[in-house]
């Protein structure tokens, strides 16, 4: 059966994605952000086809637990850590490298009592004020986990950027600052660029860089796609015609009356809705891709479907493909007529999508 509605993920895309990466880093270790289901794309099949990738990171032991099971045996990073004594056993069990953020993960590890030790990345907050050590607490943490028989030698440094999409701004400058600061004369690979990060600010890359959203061909930068910075789009959202119907002019189509024609009309109903994860915020001109031309939506998003104005596109038919979002048609400009961000434009797709690898 072929489903109306379906995702493509291009994984000739997310390895070239990878590779240009790795351009870009000037020679630093790749972690691949791979959480909330690779972003939308699938966590086990996006972790299988990043073999090259030095280390995969996920944010909860659950993510970690599934990729094992699945037989990825790369390195994994927990970037929010472990949080009591039965996930701290499940990470040992699934050799997992841990983020410390907190005094209690720094209790766990001292009360831990088996043969396993853990690479752990200790972060450091430097303005995000959401998880890491302040700074005046720095050198006592690190000398803490470097007396644990639990914590190998090789640990690792870490902070995250608050805002380093923002190119004038001066608080990027003032955490690296921070972090410099802070972390000088410590013998430890570092670890702070985010994709943004990456993208934004050369000083950001130290050993280890974050990618995530750019790994999928996306921008985090505003006003930039990510074929231009030479990203391509690994994700395609596409569905299907499954009604054309003629209105007149002065009808009105959808819930709410929502958009009415101005002109005898040819409008076009497609398989796809807020139940599959496509924004019902995105309002009447929202482009939508039918034969590699654009048609604006009319009417309001429901739940299973949405509606086009094929008026001036008489050769549409049942059954054409459309667009939604993917080559052609960039998912940050979609989120930006949502008034949202691609990163919540891509982990909103549902399950009810179908979702096929290209390999």
């Amino acid at each position: 059966m072929t489903a109306l509605c379906r995702a493509t993920v291009d994984t000739v895309a997310l390895h070239y994605n990878l590779r240009r990466i790795r351009e870009l880093s000037g020679g630093a270790k790749v972690l691949a952000v791979i959480k909330a289901n690779a972003y939308g794309h699938g966590l086990v099949p996006v972790a299988k086809s990043l073999v090259d990738a030095d280390a995969l990171a996920v944010a909860r032991m659950e993510e970690a637990v599934a990729l094992r099971a699945a037989g990825v045996g790369q390195r994994l990073v927990l970037l929010e850590g472990v949080f009591n004594r039965s996930q701290l056993e499940l990470a040992a069990a699934n050799a997992c490298d841990l983020v410390v953020h907190s005094h209690e993960q720094l209790q766990l590890l001292e009360a831990f009592d088996r043969q396993s030790s853990f690479t752990v990345w200790l972060k450091l907050d430097t303005g995000m004020n959401r998880l890491g050590f302040r700074p005046e607490e720095f050198a006592g943490v690190l000398a803490r986990l470097r007396s644990l028989h639990a914590v190998r030698k090789d640990l690792v440094l870490m902070t995250h950027l608050a805002g380093a999409d923002e190119l004038t701004g001066q608080g990027t400058r003032a955490q690296l600052e921070l972090f410099e600061h802070t972390t000088r004369g410590v013998q430890a690979e570092r670890s702070i660029a985010n994709s943004a990060g990456l993208l934004a600010w050369p000083e950001s890359r130290a050993q280890w860089v974050r990618p995530g959203l750019a790994l999928f061909g996306v921008s985090p930068l505003p006003g930039k796609t990510g074929e231009e910075l030479g990203l391509k789009p690994v994700m395609h959202l596409g569905t299907e015609l499954i009604a054309i119907r003629k209105v007149a002019a002065g009808e009105a189509v959808g819930y709410g009356s929502a958009w009415r024609a101005n002109r005898d009309s040819s409008i076009g109903v497609a398989a796809i809705g807020y139940g599959d994860g496509y924004s019902r915020h995105l309002g009447n001109g929202t482009p939508v891709l039918l034969h590699g031309k654009r048609v604006p939506l009319v009417g309001r998003v429901s739940m299973d479907m949405i509606t086009v104005d094929l008026t001036d596109h008489p050769q549409a038919r049942v059954g054409d493909s459309l667009t939604l979002w993917g080559k052609g048609l960039p998912v940050e400009e979609i989120a930006q007529l949502a008034g949202t961000i691609p990163y919540e434009m891509l982990c909103g797709v549902t399950q009810r999508v179908s979702v096929e690898y290209l390999r």
